[in-house]
């Protein structure tokens, strides 16, 4: 361990997959699945917006041994090429994993919008829908989302897709994201431009 003026680095770290300490909590085996790193691309858009768009994604879910993910997203447009072209949408929170397979979430953005989630995890699937929204004085209005991770079918533990639906300035609850990521190999390893541009 290193000090950094008189402070010292966390002793209880997180773990990022099954194997690695501290144990999971019992309460977690609905979303084992999910721990680990994820990179992908997806597709956007809203009625709001001039049109679609494609971005790329980092999603981490992690564990310190009691009954709740963290969990940290990111994302940045992609032009026609694939190529990076600026941050966008960006997000913390945490899983709270209650029995019977029962999730609460909480979401927050720095955008100004907290969201908590309610919904199931079973069967390689998490299905979030809102229970409330919180706002900063300035921030745009979002009333609901509904949020869908699911493992991929075919036992291919290792890739998940993600749709975001979103009910926004006056509009009724629709499609607004998907994407489809893939965990690393090396849980450590930073995004780089070069994968952007080769990620499916």
């Amino acid at each position: 361990m290193g000090v950094v003026d008189g402070v010292v680095e966390p002793p209880f770290p997180d773990a990022l997959w099954v194997e690695q300490a501290p144990a999971p909590h019992p309460l977690l085996e609905p979303v084992l699945g999910f721990l680990g790193v994820w990179r992908g691309r997806g597709r956007g858009g809203y009625p709001t917006l001039d049109g679609d768009f494609a971005y790329a994604q980092e999603v981490r879910f992690s564990h310190d041994g009691r009954p709740f993910l963290r969990y940290e997203a990111r994302a940045w447009l992609l032009d026609g090429d694939g190529a990076p072209l600026r941050p966008a949408a960006r997000e913390s929170g945490w899983w709270r994993v209650q029995p019977g397979g029962r999730v609460e979430a909480l979401v927050t953005q720095p955008t100004g919008i907290t969201e908590i989630l309610v919904g199931r995890a079973g069967e390689g699937e998490v299905d979030l829908a809102t229970h409330t929204v919180a706002l900063t004085p300035t921030a745009k209005e979002v009333t609901a989302t509904r949020r869908r991770y699911t493992l991929a079918p075919d036992g291919d533990s290792d890739t998940f897709a993600f749709v975001h639906e979103l009910a926004a300035v006056g509009q009724p609850l629709q499609h607004h994201l998907s994407a489809t990521l893939r965990r690393e190999a090396d849980q450590s390893t930073p995004p780089t431009s070069s994968w952007n541009s080769s990620v499916q």
